[in-house]
């Protein structure tokens, strides 16, 4: 007969002594059962004692958290919070140095506990870290366990940074700006720096000001804390006042970081950031990617304003780089005299340069998105690469065979398909790191990459022999072209002219003809009940490598409204799929991870369901994750017995794909993601053909045909974006 819901057995150590093993009653209180584990050893005054996990991250147990405990979970019996907090506080304040010193090493891995954090806040123990940091005596391995402690403390959210003082302040931008400071105390320096400016609006500008661009620059090329430094610049740029992120001054490198635009722009700091990390001798970690996706995010975001910017007919200023744009394209040909003879002209030439509103092209431009940007854009192509500019509106302007490619129409909707493409505006994604090294790679990278879609669309217009009421139909194609070329990842504005190169229209529809294939095909009777005959078994290998997939596992973040930190857990299936495990980890594993370093696990037998997007729990209780339209796609939980939940954030769609399908396999249910739909076309279509092959009359035989022995034998590789 099964045990009772409510009891646990678990073991309990004390040192020195033989472990209890006790059925816990999860119906009594906590302060009962450690009283009765106390009179085990003898131990008086129960109430100075807590129970903690003895593995992990060896947390306390409260009444609020008891319900975690599972069966055959290690426990540990520990002086109460209260009393450690208490003990640790006199410890630090002593004269030995060697206490001092051990104190502070226990209290910074104490600190990550919620229930031990707020006594110690309780008895005014973030002012005395910060007094200790403030006095500029401590160093070396004594200051970097104060800082560790004070910002886990600090990230439970219990105190406000607004209560921190502009000395302790100074002396954390003090310890980035000097040459020569170890590097984990940089590390927590940087962070802590980075929570001031995410988490305090005031704080935000008394860190601009005692840190500039140069300084942080110098901290990029050291891989152990180039992540902390671009993750500096990032939080810096991302609470900037709109105002001044715009402004461009004459000496970046010398400026604060509330200057972000010409920051941003500067040659230094791109091929630093190029060099020495997107071509770094190290390969790129999660968190290192999401910084960089970041900051190619909040760098396109400064195209925001022109992109909402109407044209307004009535500037000359406006208007006058209209006429510029006519003066490049049609040079040498010179203004009649007469009013009517050069408005005769003029809107000539605008018909011919492709604008809609050939009378008074501004007009065009009023339209946002793209707005002024748009403009910006062809004027960039004008000048910098003329003679492609000049070659695009004479050869099209020439044509009078109606397959003229209208060149200013198609730059403005080329310019709003971009900024729809880069998400420019939006906000960075928690969790996403879709960066793309290309950016890196040049100092107008935007313009450049204008100027290579522009050409793309002049050679597909041609290709498609296109008329002006084929111009959605062009736009459709210029948009896959590009995205497809973007999802190939080119690390160089020369490569991305490679891969479109090969994207020509010929391709594309190869492309598209292929992917239709597994729809459009074999659609007589005898072919679809071949293929009826066909799918178990493809669809039992697609499960099958879903299992093998969820047996090697998967690690995923932990997301949290603070500060971001590279912190992970991993999960995998039991060999013999009848377990989960999952722990915590250091940091993103390379490889398998061991089961013996995953503490915590559920039974299969034990899970209810799958939930997915806004059904999680951890998507109804965060309301910033819940307005994250690619968090939200991206989580699942299993809800199992009693009534608790593990909840998931993949790191990407393939992988939600997979676990997602996996779990639905392991409990018997249909496999639904759009991956599998995919598989599931692709390997019967490729089946079918097999057995097609030699056939000259499509028959289907009387009985069905045999499972091949070895289904691992379809071996194939997701390319899923």
């Amino acid at each position: 007969m099964p045990p009772p819901a409510d009891i646990v057995k678990v073991a309990i150590e004390w040192p020195g002594a033989n472990a209890q093993l006790i059925e816990m009653d999860q119906k009594r209180p906590l302060s009962s059962i450690i009283r009765e584990v106390c009179d085990g050893w003898s131990l008086s005054g129960s109430e100075q004692f807590a129970l903690r996990y003895a593995d992990g991250p060896q947390l306390y147990i409260t009444e609020q958290s008891r319900g975690d405990i599972k069966n055959g979970t290690i426990l540990r019996l520990a002086i109460s919070p209260a009393r450690a907090a208490r003990q640790l506080l006199e410890r630090i304040q002593s004269h030995g140095i060697d206490a001092r010193l051990e104190a502070l090493k226990e209290l910074a891995k104490l600190s990550a506990d919620p229930t031990f954090a707020a006594e110690f806040i309780n008895m005014e123990g973030i002012g005395t870290l910060a007094r200790l940091v403030e006095s500029g005596t401590h160093f070396g391995e004594m200051l970097a366990f104060t800082l560790t402690a004070f910002l886990e403390l600090m990230d439970h959210g219990i105190v406000s940074w607004d209560l921190i003082s502009l000395s302790f302040i100074k002396q954390i931008a003090g310890y980035v700006n000097q040459p020569m400071v170890d590097v984990s105390i940089l590390q927590r320096s940087l962070a802590i720096l980075e929570s001031m400016v995410l988490n305090s609006h005031s704080l935000y500008h008394r860190v601009a000001q005692e840190i500039t661009v140069g300084q942080l620059i110098g901290h990029l090329s050291n891989q152990e804390i180039q992540t902390y430094a671009i993750a500096l610049i990032n939080a810096l740029f991302l609470k900037a006042p709109e105002d001044r992120r715009q402004v461009e001054y004459t000496n970046p490198l010398e400026q604060h970081l509330t200057e972000m635009a010409s920051s941003l722009a500067q040659k230094h700091l791109r091929s630093i950031i190029l060099n020495h990390i997107i071509r770094g001798n190290r390969p790129i970690k999660a968190e290192m990617a999401h910084q960089l996706y970041v900051l190619q995010v909040l760098t396109f975001n400064l195209l925001e304003e022109r992109m909402m910017t109407k044209m307004d007919p009535n500037d000359q200023a406006q208007r006058d780089i209209i006429f510029e744009l006519r003066r490049i394209a049609f040079d040498g040909d010179t203004d009649p005299t007469g009013t009517e003879k050069r408005k005769a002209l003029y809107t000539k030439d605008y018909k011919m340069l492709g604008f809609t509103n050939h009378l008074n092209p501004a007009m065009d431009f009023t339209q946002t998105p793209p707005g002024m940007l748009a403009l910006d854009n062809m004027l960039y192509l004008a000048r910098v690469h003329q003679d492609t500019y000049i070659r695009i509106v004479l050869e099209n302007s020439s044509r009078e065979d109606k397959h003229e490619c209208p060149f200013g129409r198609c730059a403005i909707e080329l310019t709003r398909i971009l900024c729809e493409i880069l998400q420019v505006g939006e906000l960075p994604n928690e969790g996403c790191n879709d960066y793309h090294p290309m950016f890196f790679t040049h100092d107008r990278a935007w313009e450049e990459f204008f100027c290579v879609c522009i050409q793309l669309l002049n050679k597909t217009w041609k290709e498609m022999r296109a008329t002006a009421e084929d111009f959605n139909k062009v736009m459709q194609v210029v948009r896959e072209q590009i995205t497809r070329a973007l999802a190939m990842k080119p690390s160089s504005i020369d490569q991305l002219k490679n891969k479109l190169r090969c994207l020509n229209y010929s391709e594309i529809l190869r492309l598209r003809q292929s992917e239709r294939m597994s729809q459009d095909d074999f659609q007589s009777p005898p072919i679809i009940e071949l293929r009826e005959r066909i799918q178990p078994e493809i669809l039992e290998l697609i499960k099958q490598q879903r299992l093998n997939r969820l047996c090697e596992g998967s690690c995923f973040r932990k997301l949290g409204n603070r500060r971001r930190q590279e912190k992970f857990w991993f999960c995998r299936l039991s060999l013999n799929h009848k377990v989960l495990h999952y722990g915590d980890l250091e940091e993103s594993p390379q490889g398998e991870v061991p089961f013996e370093l995953l503490s915590d696990k559920i039974p299969v037998s034990d899970i209810k369901s799958v939930l997915t997007g806004k059904d999680c729990p951890h998507m109804k209780e965060k309301s910033a994750l819940k307005q994250n339209k690619e968090v939200l796609e991206l989580a699942f939980s299993v809800l199992y017995d009693p009534d608790e939940t593990l909840n998931f954030v993949a790191p990407n769609k393939y992988e939600y794909c997979i676990w997602t399908d996996g779990l639905c396999a392991l409990l018997g249910r249909e496999m639904g993601s759009d991956l599998t739909r995919s598989d599931l076309d692709t390997l019967i279509s490729m089946e079918m053909k097999l057995r097609l092959l030699d056939l000259e009359n499509i028959t289907i035989p009387e009985a069905p045909p045999p499972v091949p022995k070895e289904p691992s034998s379809y071996n194939f590789t997701y390319n899923y974006s």
